[in-house]
């Protein structure tokens, strides 16, 4: 019987099966055989780049090609160049301090060595980013992996699951499709490892049915991330960065600002700058390089959060002419929303769409207490030359972490880790943290010839309580 002929749970459980006796025939890949799976990673998506921006953009119904290009595949091929320079040096064993009073002439040392197979489970606003980031770490780490992607992302992953026997063995490397439970039955499988990117909801569902089998997980979330603009940082500049990356995408990036807080006499200043900014963007909704709301269930929810915000007292400020919304394309027009009532959709939950509600603040400890009554978002962006007002916020604001003076996370620094904290994720990877992630550290302690225990006993005797006295005094 053909594998894809297998019910699902059979079929998850064979190509685990699979990768598994691969593993332990093979367990610790040489620096040259990562290197390869890492260059593997890297020319499939250079040699199918129109490919998989063509693919995208069907899945979205039209996602600008250049965000792809620019928030998919560079980061992604960039990773695994970033990779490449450093993977000699993150395999190295690193030697660690012995007690010499204890064991004179013994050895320690932490080598990292790969935990198996890693399971990934991947969402739809940017499925290539995030599969291939963590496949980059995945395989440098010398494990195998096998990656579900998104019901919103069935044409990428038909391209995938086409493309990839050609660059990887199954027992490697194997995508699947989101067909209907997939991703239930997934994230129930025994992997050795689980990344899950996505809602917080769905995070504690694949969270639980991990526990069941004790495999430890990386969740990378989301959360209501604010911007925080102070007085004496340029509002022209911190409206620029902020309504870009607001846009990109329209929003949909669990990264993303959120809202954005202004001091109380600067809000209808940052209006005027949005109302100057974002039509030299993006002239109309017809506009090329603006992308799809994913699907229609998203696009309602959004126009419905408006409708209400509206309805309810807020004001709604549109930021590109035309039409506020369309629903043939599910474009939805940028907007601004000033006055929103602290209980409607837009303050409650995370806005995921190109919809920034602007609040105003009298002194910076209101933002802080308003920040810390919700939960940990995934980032903050604070915005000020001032170092100490910086400091301040980095004290008592918590997050998965911080971009100052700009609102691009610093997920795209390949040096620097990635992930949340509470309810908007737990663990870290990119670069030497997601090598380390998807490793196991372990420790070695070689004896020497001889050992000291040799005279402590039993039965213990005058030696062991003077080296015990001399020790704890």
């Amino acid at each position: 019987m053909d594998a894809n002929d297998l019910p699902l749970a059979e079929r998850l459980r064979s190509a685990l099966a699979l990768q598994r006796a691969a593993y332990h025939a093979h367990p610790v890949p040489t620096l040259a055989e990562r290197k390869d799976d890492l260059k593997r990673l890297r020319a499939l998506l250079r040699e199918h780049q129109a490919a998989i921006v063509a693919a995208i953009s069907a899945d979205y119904g039209h996602r600008s090609a250049h965000e792809t290009r620019l928030a998919e595949l560079m980061p992604a091929i960039d990773g695994v160049g970033h990779a490449l320079r450093h993977l000699r040096g993150w395999m190295k064993p690193q030697r660690r301090g012995v007690d010499l009073l204890m064991f004179p002439g013994a050895r320690n040392r932490v080598i990292p060595q790969p935990l198996g197979v890693v399971g990934a489970i991947v969402p739809w606003n940017f499925p290539v980013n995030l599969s291939f980031v963590p496949l980059t770490c995945i395989f440098a780490a010398g494990n195998r992996a096998m990656v579900k992607m998104s019901e919103n992302s069935r044409r990428l992953a038909a391209l995938l699951i086409e493309k990839v026997p050609a660059y990887f063995p199954p027992e490697k490397l194997q995508f699947f499709d989101e067909t209907g439970g997939v991703g239930i039955e997934f994230s129930k499988l025994p992997f050795d490892h689980l990344l899950f990117t996505g809602s917080g909801t769905t995070g504690r569902a694949v969270m639980a049915a991990a526990a069941a089998n004790l495999c430890p997980v990386t969740l990378e979330l989301g959360g209501k991330a604010p911007a925080i603009i102070c007085d004496d940082f340029p509002l022209r500049t911190a409206a620029e960065r902020i309504l870009f990356v607001k846009c990109l995408n329209a929003g949909q990036i669990c990264t993303t600002v959120d809202h954005a807080w202004l001091p109380e006499g600067r809000v209808d200043e940052f209006v005027r700058l949005a109302q100057d900014i974002v039509p030299q963007r993006y002239p109309s909704l017809a506009s090329e390089d603006f992308t799809s709301i994913v699907d229609q269930r998203s696009f309602d929810r959004l126009v419905r959060a408006l409708n209400e915000a509206r309805e309810r007292g807020a004001r709604l400020v549109q930021l590109v002419p035309g039409p506020a919304h369309d629903a043939a394309s599910r474009k939805i027009a940028p907007h601004l929303v000033l006055d929103a009532p602290a209980d409607c959709a837009l303050m409650q939950r995370e806005i995921f769409g190109p919809i920034l509600p602007l609040r105003p603040y009298r002194r910076l400890d209101e933002v802080v207490a308003a920040v810390n009554a919700g939960d940990r978002p995934l980032a903050i962006y604070p915005f000020s030359n001032d170092a100490r007002t910086v400091q301040h916020l980095l004290d008592h604001v918590m997050s998965g972490g911080v971009s100052v003076n700009d609102a691009l996370m610093h997920v795209g620094q390949h040096d620097l880790p990635f992930g949340g904290v509470g309810p908007s994720g737990m663990g870290h990877y990119h670069g030497r943290e997601g090598f380390e992630t998807f490793s196991t550290l372990r420790p070695v302690f070689r004896q020497a010839p001889i050992s000291a225990m040799k005279w402590i006993g039993p039965p213990y005797g005058r030696f062991a309580d003077t080296l015990l006295k001399f020790i704890i005094k």
